[in-house]
């Protein structure tokens, strides 16, 4: 019998607790057709936390998520805590967990479904053969440096200072390397080397590291070349990696190749297996409880846990497998549905889901 893996459950905010839902009855699924075992433990997070808890970040919370194996995480925010302080915001906590988890970089494929070429708005010749990985650092740069305002000459000025330093930049390199060695061996390193010095670092250490991936091709793109290449020759595209704010605006680029961020799986990693598996969409607070949301992106989510840290290829392929023939057959929540009258509801699309994995 397969050894019992612990999965922290955390639903989140609006649509999140929805979507969870039918991830979890994928979970169910898998255990039933290829006998592994996992136990769930459920956690607050977010809004819902700062609500009952009074913070968007319980202890309680972290500790559940230590002591899992992975966490696969729902949505959070919402217009109900935009004017809470920095403190009490649910985004505050999603940086937390990150830093108290060793979480530093974000993993975002996008991957293009024929059936669904029509979706995006790019011509369907154009997105053929998409299937891209950014791989994007998530605890340093712009994000995480020093803030200030101060009065200038011209009135006030505010200031945001970006910082990166060479263990940051290695370990991410290194593990965008290993990635591009299990897919099509093509890595993108995508800086500002022109005009950034932390740029001029990063394209610096990309090149010091290369010499010990020689199967890995290799190429430097310009971050405002990359947003058009994106768009221009998306399939040419393998694994992509940069910076934070680079990487935060490129992946929902690279999201919106597929005609719907409601199909775009993410995974958070630190060293080793360990991962934090969420949707690339948000909360979506305007269908919360309305049976719209499409859960096929954090369907998937348990896909890339399954596959990056319990090794669990097989049920990931499955997962990936059954997404593909339910959409083949037609099938559509409402986000992508030509035909609104005949979309599915959430729950709907989860079984179906879960009915095709074999």
């Amino acid at each position: 019998m397969a050894e019992t893996k612990k999965i922290a459950v955390i639903a989140g905010d609006g649509i999140g607790p929805e979507v969870v839902a039918e991830a979890e009855k994928i979970i169910k699924r898998t255990e039933e057709v290829f006998g592994y075992s996992f136990t769930t433990e459920h956690a607050l997070f977010g809004g819902i936390a700062i609500d009952e808890k009074g913070t968007p970040l319980p202890e309680e919370t972290l500790s559940v998520c230590k002591s899992a194996d992975a966490v696969l995480l729902g949505a959070v925010g919402g217009p109900k805590w935009d004017n809470n302080s920095k403190e009490l915001r649910p985004e505050t906590g999603l940086l937390g967990i990150r830093k108290e988890l060793g979480l530093f970089s974000n993993l975002r494929p996008a991957v293009i479904f024929d059936c669904l070429k029509d979706a995006s708005t790019l011509k369907p010749e154009v997105l053929e053969g998409t299937d891209l990985m950014v791989v994007r650092e998530l605890t340093g740069g712009i994000y995480f440096g020093e803030k200030f305002r101060r009065e200038g000459a011209f009135g006030e000025e505010a200031v945001d200072t970006c910082v990166y330093n060479t263990a940051e930049v290695e370990r991410i390199v290194h593990q965008a390397f290993e990635i591009a060695q299990k897919r099509r061996k093509k890595l993108a390193s995508v800086d500002k080397a022109n005009v950034l010095e932390t740029s001029r670092l990063w394209r610096e250490t990309v090149n010091r590291i290369a010499p010990d991936y020689p199967d890995v091709e290799l190429e430097h793109v310009l971050v405002d070349n990359c947003a058009m290449q994106l768009l221009r020759r998306p399939s040419s595209f393998d694994v992509i990696v940069t910076e934070n704010m680079f990487g935060d605006i490129l992946s929902d680029e690279a999201a919106m190749l597929t005609g719907s961020i409601g199909m775009l799986a993410s995974a958070s990693m630190g060293q080793g297996d360990f991962g934090l598996y969420e949707p690339v969409h948000g909360s979506a607070p305007d269908i919360a409880g309305q049976g719209l949301a499409n859960p096929i992106a954090t369907i998937l989510s348990v896909a890339l846990m399954y596959r990056l840290t319990f090794g669990y290829a097989d049920a990931a392929d499955a997962i990936e497998r059954a997404v593909a023939e339910v959409l083949d057959a037609g099938h559509r929540t409402a986000d992508i549905a030509v035909d609104k009258s005949q979309a599915l509801s959430t729950t709907q699309m989860g079984d179906l889901i879960a009915a095709a994995i074999r």
